[in-house]
């Protein structure tokens, strides 16, 4: 015998023993620890299920708990007694009770056999660890960590910000660089032995009992005394995801994990009944000598991260909601908004639905409801109008829209009266197509029937709320395809900018505009504007109307001459 399986269970002991049972009749003796957590009659239950196994030994108990040192003292025990029951061993490797064997154990064998004196460790230097997600690298070893991460975490946090508020490090012992790596390792005889038994194991115990995570760096850097001769990587196929937790493998990963060539994997599914009994079964067992390669499926892995934190533009998932910049785009598809457009002409929408042949909407974000094309009270995918359903999550309405009606050109209209909270993300949405003609919400006001002094304090705070806007549409941050005029200019050659927005929203089928729709009557709208300021507000949006004169729209040249009347 060369290979000495340490097999750490806390769970699922139908499995362990299975797993125990197919190690041992393949030759390799099996050292089990099993959690004082686990039920002292399903204990004793478990270690008669292998009694009749004269190669398997149970170890010293411990509670065990992840992140503490407790994880440490279980592979501790197991691995003594393994040393000292069977002297044969040259190797000897650490798993878990999920940990599957991949290949005939034969096989791994004679790769470890080929290989005598080498360790198969992961242990890299703090500076160069990339994979401490959420964590600490360098302050887990200066640092003390008495409680748990799990069962404490404000505590936790709270004697870590004490500890730096401080400015306390604890002195690393000397003679020992940290390093850290996997927690599944395969160590030779002469290097396990040499940890568990050096003089000064007291004074290197001690320190990483308030290491944090000892079972990723305590035989990390103790090998790194011991031995020159070791492989910086683990036999163990184990992945994790961007959040640091292990990838569970269930049985439709039963093509990917043979493509691996890795001896065993972690973590597998306790249901994954497929993968036990087609990994475990000595008929379906096929030696391949290919060396492990986890690398080709990292391909995979990678892929899986990117779906979970990115995902598809515009699809809202569990997974990333609703964590701000974890979507891959906010929306699905391209839309447009129109703001000011129908507070300058008369009927826009129904102009608008004629000339491009979408679906336009009224204004999505109005106080009142949702006005949704042909006044539906409900949109595909059972989007309500209500206003207090749309305005619990804004932006995921908009988000949700656009997926619903993906293959369908939204269009809709937006202004300074409407729920202000998308302002922002539209602005940055990529797919948005933002048109502005600012101060066009002053045309309502002059056509209201008020007192003006209520007309004066309305247009402040409209203008107001429409700055900032367009505040946001200029700003570095944005991505969406604005383009704003003010009333002044647009009033004056309406066709060009209507031309170039019908383009856009339909090249394939847009036609050249012989007529614009019909403009509200501007009659005194500069004298309004003066009036204005004549109050003390200085109406800025609206471009330059002159005071007394009516503005006059230019004549398009393949149309009839427009003028507003």
């Amino acid at each position: 015998m060369s290979l000495g399986v340490v097999m750490l269970v806390h769970d699922a002991l139908h499995r362990a023993e299975q797993l125990a049972r197919h190690w041992s009749i393949n030759g390799c003796p099996v050292v089990l620890h099993v959690d004082t957590r686990v039920a002292q009659s399903d204990y004793d239950q478990f270690e008669q299920s292998l009694s009749d196994l004269e190669n398997v030994r149970f170890c010293k108990r411990h509670r065990c708990e992840w992140g503490t040192w407790s994880l440490v003292a279980a592979s501790q025990s197991a691995s003594e007694l393994m040393l000292e029951s069977f002297p044969d061993v040259r190797h000897v490797m650490l798993v878990s009770g999920s940990c599957l064997p991949l290949r005939p154990v034969a096989e791994m064998v004679s790769y470890l056999d080929a290989r005598p004196q080498t360790n198969f460790i992961e242990s890299a230097a703090t500076e160069d660890v990339p994979w401490t997600v959420g964590g600490l690298d360098k302050e887990r070893f200066t640092l003390r960590f008495p409680f748990s991460w799990r069962r404490h975490r404000r505590l936790f946090d709270r004697y870590v910000r004490l500890q730096r508020r401080l400015g306390f490090k604890r002195k690393i012992p000397s003679g020992i660089v940290p390093h850290l790596g996997s927690q599944w390792w395969c160590l030779t005889r002469q290097t396990l032995s040499a940890i568990l038994q050096d003089p000064d194991r007291a004074v290197y115990d001690r320190y990483f009992r308030r290491v944090w995570i000892p079972d990723e760096s305590y035989y990390q850097t103790l090998v790194r005394r011991y031995s020159t001769n070791i492989e910086s990587r683990s036999l163990t196929l184990s992945k994790f995801d961007f959040q640091g937790k292990p990838h569970i493998f269930y049985d439709d990963h039963l093509q990917l994990l043979r493509r691996s060539d890795c001896f065993v994997a972690r973590k597998v599914w306790t249901h994954a009944s497929k993968l036990y009994a087609s990994f475990l079964s000595d008929e379906l067992n096929v030696a391949t000598e290919a060396e492990p390669n986890p690398g080709k499926i990292d391909r995979i892995f990678a892929k899986a991260v990117e779906q979970r934190t990115k995902g598809r533009p515009g699809l809202v998932m569990q997974s990333r909601f609703p964590n701000e910049g974890w979507e891959n785009g906010t929306t699905t598809s391209p839309y447009t908004i129109f703001e000011g457009f129908a507070d300058l002409f008369e009927d826009f929408e129904a102009w608008l639905q004629r000339t491009v042949g979408g679906r336009v909407h009224g204004h999505l974000y109005a106080k009142d409801q949702a006005h949704f094309a042909g006044n539906e009270p409900v949109c595909f995918g059972a989007l309500s109008n209500a206003a207090k359903l749309r305005d619990y999550n804004p932006q995921a309405f908009l988000t949700n829209l656009i997926w619903n009606t993906k293959g369908e050109h939204q269009c809709f209209q937006f202004g300074p009266r409407d729920n202000q909270a998308i302002s922002w993300t539209v602005a940055k949405d990529p797919k948005a197509q933002i048109n502005v003609i600012s101060g066009a919400w002053a045309v309502p006001l002059f056509h209201s029937n008020q007192n003006f002094l209520d007309i004066r304090r309305k247009a402040a705070r409209l203008q107001r709320i429409e700055n900032e806007h367009i505040g946001a549409l200029r700003s570095d941050f944005a991505r969406a395809r604005v383009r704003i005029w003010t009333l002044a200019e647009f009033v004056l050659y309406p066709m060009e900018p209507l031309q170039e927005v019908i383009d856009e929203i339909a090249p394939r089928h847009s036609t050249r505009l012989t007529e614009a729709p019909k403009m509200v009557a501007l009659g005194g709208f500069g004298q309004f504007l003066q009036n204005l300021k004549n109050q003390g507000m200085h109406p800025y949006l609206m471009g330059d109307f002159p005071a007394g004169h009516d503005p006059v729209a230019a004549p398009h040249p393949h149309s009839k001459p427009y003028l507003v009347k």
